[in-house]
């Protein structure tokens, strides 16, 4: 079994949320005995690929041809998938991002590939290597055994640590592309990136998240205030992102983005199963809600109980005070 890892770019530059995907190739090569590879597609993938090359990997493929200077996911499938029969893989797999979760069910189809998504762990038993997913809003675990000669995964970001440089640099070697840009059904028009002096989402150590609680535009400030305060990055439950508060990108859940910072502020925040699904693998949650008997209080390692418009300033003026006497 051989293993292929995709790795992500943006704007030329390898994304760190593709890190922990290589750390999850390298995890099932080492059980199956073999090496695990990366391919690098798009504007920079040259540079992305000797960024990567000494993260413990063996080969590095790459390709900056015009028909895949820019994502589209009906392109990159098809140059994967060559990459993938040309070499023999027998394993392809990226980290669970939106690019991700775009790309790879297609690739599965056109690999006619059997595909796990969201892995966050793997095993090796009789029947072979299980790969596990959470399930039922991450209540239980499912054991997936692939039988397709293929395997296709995403493997969940905040599941594996970032992949650290390590042993020998990977050989380098450019793959062809056979695409006429022409014969595509789908064509990059731009790509329009939230502008934020704010950390990543996804990336953050610290994240501020609004809920229900905040119940209006006001509250989602006070919450920006912490965020600021903290240098945290800032996050919301469904509802207030249904209620128009907050864009999308920044909802936290199961229907949001998995998150696993080391300090969780959840203001607010009731602690709906699917939120929590989200954010429970953060190192330390601090809850602030009104009501003792929010669901939120089980999962927190640190409560209070106390309307949020009255702490939230306290804290932050705390705050404050302990950076100005830092300097």
């Amino acid at each position: 079994m051989s293993i292929l890892v995709i790795v992500e770019m943006r704007n030329g530059q390898v994304r760190n949320a593709t890190l922990p995907g290589i750390t999850a190739g390298k995890k099932l090569a080492e059980l199956q005995g073999t090496a695990c590879d990366a391919l690098v597609i798009g504007k920079g993938a040259k540079a992305g690929a000797d960024k990567v090359k000494s993260l413990g990997l063996k080969k590095v493929f790459y390709s900056e041809a015009p028909a895949v200077a820019d994502y589209t996911a009906e392109a990159y499938a098809q140059v994967a998938k060559g990459v993938v029969q040309e070499k023999g893989y027998n394993v392809v797999l990226a980290t669970a991002t939106t690019t991700g979760k775009d790309l790879m069910p297609r690739l599965a189809a056109l690999l006619d590939a059997g595909m796990v998504s969201d892995c966050t762990g793997v095993e090796k038993g009789d029947g072979g290597i299980a790969y596990i997913r959470p399930m039922y809003a991450g209540n239980a675990d499912a054991r997936v055994v692939i039988e397709t000669p293929i395997h296709v995964l995403t493997a969940r970001e905040t599941a594996f640590d970032a992949a650290t440089p390590g042993g020998p640099a990977a050989e380098v070697a450019e793959v062809a592309v056979n695409i006429d840009p022409a014969s595509l059904k789908a064509r990059f028009v731009e790509f329009q990136l939230t502008k934020s002096a704010r950390p990543e989402l996804t990336e953050a150590k610290i994240i501020a998240s609004a809920g229900r609680g905040v119940k209006d535009a006001n509250g989602v400030k006070l919450i920006e205030q912490l965020a600021d305060t903290l240098g945290a990055a800032l996050g919301g439950s469904r509802s207030v992102v249904d209620e128009g508060l907050l864009p999308n990108d920044l909802q936290v859940g199961q229907t949001g983005k998995i998150v696993a910072p080391d300090l969780y502020f959840a203001c607010g925040i009731s602690g709906a199963i699917q939120h929590v699904a989200g954010m429970k693998s953060s190192k330390t949650i601090v809850a602030i809600n009104k009501d003792e008997e929010a669901p939120i209080f089980e999962v927190a390692d640190y409560g209070l109980v106390e309307d949020l418009f009255k702490a939230v300033p306290k804290l932050i003026e705390k705050l404050k005070e302990v950076k100005a006497a830092k300097g």
